[in-house]
């Protein structure tokens, strides 16, 4: 919201020399936001006058053209010039070229006199043109940044004006004004109004303020008005969509008047184009008091009107000339003929008010606020009106504004004060609220007296009663907000000043902190950026395709994802099944800009539907659902476990002189996997795997208690050649909701460390090509018993000397006794009784 402060300081004691900085430097101790300033001064400097023009010579020039020569005066007659600056005549009158055709000899004029700047750094300067030394420029309103018209100069006469030569045309325009944005919070839309920052900025700076709509005196209205029929008996979001309907009529207006230059400068720094007569007085009272007005040509109007919902196929064309269609949730107002308005939103083509219009009807009304703002939405048309309804619009307020744009119809359009009127609906009751004494003061932790709370609560327009139990407070019309204590709290602390609240640092309890799954997840995700990884977040939505490839082990299964009904995309309108999608779109996306080694992770949540996705049941407003209903919701919610998931791809470090560096492969991705299981304190077992999305044969299925939670291996060469990423990609993906509900309350990670020696001992196995190595493993593992301390796979051999069909699994084994040093011999005999249980169950034999 932009606030001129000319126009404030008609309502509040802003100081005559207070910039708009100054300015939103007070409103910001009551909680409003600054955002900018804005002054037209800041583009338009140097000498810019009135000027009238003596006399105009015709010429037409060489390339056919006709142009103006003038002599324009720039001082009164008989006035000492003191205007200095190269090109000024000191007669005070100047020549000056001017190729508009729209004025005559004795109009006055804007003259801009060489030294003066105009918006987009132009600069003024005596130049030789057609013949002549132009000194100076009779401007346009667009020239002057100030409107939209270059068909002709700015003839001062059609704008009502009759200033003195060489009146400062930057003060007789306004231009000479500043503005200070606001940002205005969605609780707060009272601040979309002069009338709501002035209140206010009294409220920041202790002072007194005018209430604009205490100025304006209602007429007695004798004659009934246009019929208004509220015919929202079936409220569709809990609260009827029209409460009150105030209408007022002015005949004999002249819309093709011009605006006010006073007023066309203030909607202008207040943000809003003047367009013409009877739309800017509309703009310019809702602006002051932050009601939302639309005008009828009272003439076009062929019945009474009539506010309802639309009926199903209905069509409206809008004030943008655009036709739309209508949703049986849309409010509208109607009469006869259908359609003439989006309630709150946009008014209808059909009865627009034109140059032609001579009687204007006035509305003024009251509509629900969730209504407005779905309308809105739907028809993705926001305005000034759907802005302020959206937000709440004082519904005591609408005989005032009405009563404001008739006198102003009046004043500026030359119309005539009818005694019609209409007041359909009545006045929703004020909101009464009970304050226990103490209240405040104990939530906010600051020791307010009575007066002190009275006095700010009454500073924003509350009533306030004192009882037994503390204060009766009655919420001023203006604020729909306040509805509980824990508001009018707020209010006390933001009037008196959040300054005055101490700053303490509060006590945490004991025996709180951070929920076992909440310690996991930070352990797990610190676990793998201290190995070296880097954690990234992706958005959750993916393509169909990318869910088919990654959210199923086995091609061709199907795949059950949620669809979004207002996606970002077409194409990714699904929430992920797999965040390994993600990561390999980011990976991509750094390979693509020069980052090729990649060691990423992430940690987020995958979305997997059951049987049952969503519910159609959709529960009322106002009353809290049956448990049967909330079940039927629950019901419907996907499971959302939290997944795991890394992509290595590239070498482990950079290169560099006399340094080859590794080229991560499968088993780092293994080894992440791993890793993350060694944090919780739970073992996988590793076993050999088959993945749609990982290369045949080079990817392990990861269990926990027999039950698969997760891969790793190397991303599947197709997949890796589609998708444009480097070949032998690899990544790992866990359920690591899973992993950490298996995981023990307490993770001993202390070993007790044995002071008798090691013994090691090696062992080759020939076994079938099928055979898997962590099979073999296991099975050495179990036939060692319990003096086997470790054992790894440290080669893998095919080739000569080994039969076809066969494969040479080479391990290491570490033996350790906790009570003695193990000879060479028990060693042996233990190894021996590895090999043995091997060669049972798989034929294996030594190389």
């Amino acid at each position: 919201m932009r606030i001129p402060l000319s126009w404030l300081r008609e309502y509040a004691q802003v100081p005559a020399d207070a910039s708009a900085e100054d300015v939103m430097a007070d409103l910001v101790k009551v909680g409003l936001e600054e955002e900018d300033v804005h002054r037209p001064s800041d583009e338009l400097s140097g000498p810019i006058v009135v000027g009238q023009v003596l006399s105009l010579e015709k010429e037409v020039a060489s390339n056919g053209k006709t142009i103006n020569w003038c002599q324009v005066r720039v001082v009164p007659e008989g006035t000492e010039q003191t205007l200095t600056g190269k090109g000024i005549d000191p007669t005070g009158v100047q020549g000056i070229v001017c190729g508009a055709h729209n004025f005559v000899e004795g109009d006055k004029v804007v003259v801009t006199l060489p030294g003066a700047v105009l918006p987009g750094d132009f600069k003024i300067s005596p130049r030789k043109t057609y013949g002549h030394t132009s000194a100076g420029m009779i401007a346009s309103s667009r020239e002057l940044g100030i409107g939209e018209d270059h068909d002709g100069i700015m003839v001062l006469s059609n704008y009502g004006l009759d200033p003195e030569v060489g009146t400062d045309v930057l003060a007789l325009f306004g231009l000479d004004d500043q503005a200070a944005e606001i940002n205005v919070t969605p609780d707060r839309g009272y601040c979309f109004s002069i009338r709501g920052v002035a209140r206010e900025y009294a409220l920041a700076t202790g002072t007194s303020f005018t209430d604009p709509a205490s100025i304006v005196t209602v007429s007695d209205a004798s004659e009934a008005g246009h019929e208004v029929v509220l015919a929202d008996a079936a409220p569709i979001y809990g609260v009827p969509g029209c409460t009150r309907f105030v209408t007022r009529e002015v005949t004999g207006i002249d819309p093709t008047r011009p605006t006010p230059r006073w007023m066309a400068s203030r909607l202008q720094l207040a943000g809003m184009r003047s367009i013409s007569l009877v739309v800017d007085i509309s703009n310019y009272v809702m602006l002051e008091l932050g009601a939302p007005l639309h005008f009828y040509d009272a003439d076009k109007l062929t019945s009474a009107i009539t506010v309802r919902r639309a009926n199903s196929g209905e069509k409206l064309t809008t004030l943008d000339d655009k036709e739309r269609e209508l949703s049986v949730e849309d409010l509208l107002i109607t009469d006869e003929s259908g359609a003439i308005g989006i309630a709150g939103v946009m008014g209808g083509a059909a009865t627009e008010v034109s140059d032609s219009t001579s009687r204007v009807l006035i509305e003024a009304a009251h509509f629900d606020t969730v209504s407005i703002g779905r309308s809105r939405r739907r028809h993705k048309l926001p305005s000034e009106a759907s802005k302020r309804f959206e937000r709440g619009v004082d519904p005591r307020i609408m005989q005032i504004a009405a009563q404001r744009a008739v006198n102003l119809l009046v004043e500026l359009a030359g119309g005539t004060e009818t005694a019609k009127a209409t007041d359909a609906g009545a006045v929703p009751a004020d909101t009464q609220i009970q304050l226990p004494a103490g209240f405040a003061g104990a939530l906010i932790g600051v020791d307010y007296t009575d007066e002190q709370t009275i006095s700010a609560l009454e500073g924003i327009g509350a009533a306030v009663q004192q009882n037994a139990e503390g204060f009766l407070v009655t919420a001023p019309s203006w604020r729909p907000d306040l509805d509980i204590k824990e508001d009018l709290v707020e209010e006390v602390a933001r009037v008196i000043g959040y300054d005055k609240i101490p700053a303490t640092l509060p006590v945490a309890p004991p025996g709180r902190g951070l929920t076992r799954t909440q310690s996991q997840r930070r352990r797990l995700l610190q676990g793998l950026a201290d190995a070296g990884l880097t954690e990234v977040l992706n958005y959750p939505f993916v393509s169909q395709a990318q869910n088919a490839t990654f959210g199923a082990a086995q091609a061709g299964t199907e795949v059950k994802a949620v669809s979004l009904a207002n996606p970002i995309s077409k194409e990714f309108r699904f929430l992920r099944t797999s965040l390994l999608p993600g990561l390999l779109e980011t990976a991509r996306r750094n390979i693509g800009r020069g980052f090729r080694d990649l060691a990423l992770y992430e940690g987020g949540l995958v979305f997997l539907p059951g049987q049952q996705l969503g519910s159609s049941v959709l529960p009322p407003l106002g009353a809290k659902p049956s448990d049967e209903v909330l079940a039927e919701l629950f019901n419907g919610v996907p499971n959302q476990p939290w997944h795991l998931a890394a992509v290595f791809t590239g070498h482990e470090a950079s290169a560099a002189a006399g340094f080859a560096p590794r080229a991560w492969d499968w088993a780092d991705a293994l080894d992440a996997a791993h890793n993350v299981a060694d944090i919780l304190g739970v073992e996988l077992e590793v076993a050999q795997g088959s993945h749609q999305a990982f290369h045949p044969g080079r990817v392990a299925a990861l269990k926990l208690a027999g039950e698969v939670v997760g891969y790793a291996g190397e991303l599947h060469p197709q997949l890796l050649k589609d998708q444009d990423l480097p070949a032998r990609t690899v990544a790992m993906e866990l359920d690591a909701a899973a992993l950490m509900s298996a995981a023990p309350a307490v993770v001993v990670a202390q070993q007790h460390l044995s002071s008798q020696p090691l013994a090691t001992q090696d062992v080759a196995l020939v076994v079938d090509q099928d055979v898997v190595a962590g099979d073999v493993l296991a099975t050495l593992r179990e036939g060692a018993g319990e003096l086997l301390e470790d054992i790894a796979l440290f080669d893998v051999y095919q080739g000569q000397g080994i039969e076809e069909g066969k494969k040479s699994l080479a391990f290491g084994l570490r033996f350790r006794a906790a009570d003695r040093t193990l000879t060479a011999d028990e060693a042996s005999e233990v190894r021996a009784a590895a090999v043995d249980a091997a060669a049972k169950k798989f034929g294996a034999t030594q190389r």
